[in-house]
C-alpha cells in the first residue's frame, strides 16, 4: 500500500459571509438606537423694548384672573378646569393651531394656573406662546 503525500492546498477564508453579517449587525444598531429628544414648549418671550407689539390678527388670548379662572378671547369659561379650558381652546381654533396664543395673566394668578394654561394650549399643537406683559415706565 502506497501511502502518499497529497498535495496540500493552502486553506481559504472566505470573508464575503462574515461582512454581510457584520454589516448587517451594524445597521440592525443603528435603526435600533433611541436617539436623546428633548420636549419642550416654546415660548416666545416678550421684548423689553419700549415700543409697544401689536397683536397678532387671529391671535387667541387666554386670560387668568387673579382667582385662577380662565377667560378665552374675553368669554368666560362654566369652570376652571384643564378640560373646559381645552374644549373652549379647541371651539375657538378649531384646527389652525398654528395661530398665535397669547397668555395674559393678572399679577396675582397663581403660577400654577399659569402653567396649566400653556400646558393645555402645548398639548393641544400650539407652536407659539406668548405671554403679555406691560412696561414699567421709570417715574422722573
Amino acid at each position: 500500500m502506497k501511502l502518499g503525500s497529497r498535495r496540500r492546498d493552502d486553506p481559504e477564508l472566505n470573508m464575503t459571509s462574515l461582512i454581510d453579517v457584520v454589516l448587517l449587525l451594524v445597521i440592525f444598531f443603528m435603526l435600533s438606537t433611541t436617539f436623546v429628544q428633548e420636549g419642550r414648549l416654546r415660548v416666545e418671550l416678550p421684548s423689553a423694548s419700549i415700543a409697544r407689539a401689536d397683536a397678532a390678527e387671529g391671535a387667541i388670548v387666554i386670560s387668568v384672573t387673579a382667582q385662577g379662572s380662565y377667560r378665552v378671547n374675553d368669554r368666560a369659561l362654566v369652570n376652571n378646569s384643564r378640560e373646559t379650558l381645552r374644549a373652549a381652546l379647541l371651539k375657538t381654533a378649531g384646527d389652525a393651531v398654528s395661530q398665535p396664543v397669547t397668555i395674559r395673566a393678572d399679577a396675582r394668578a397663581t403660577h400654577q394656573a399659569v402653567v396649566t394654561a400653556m400646558d393645555v394650549a402645548g398639548r393641544l399643537g400650539f407652536n407659539q406662546v406668548n405671554i403679555a406683559t406691560v412696561n414699567q415706565q421709570t417715574g422722573e
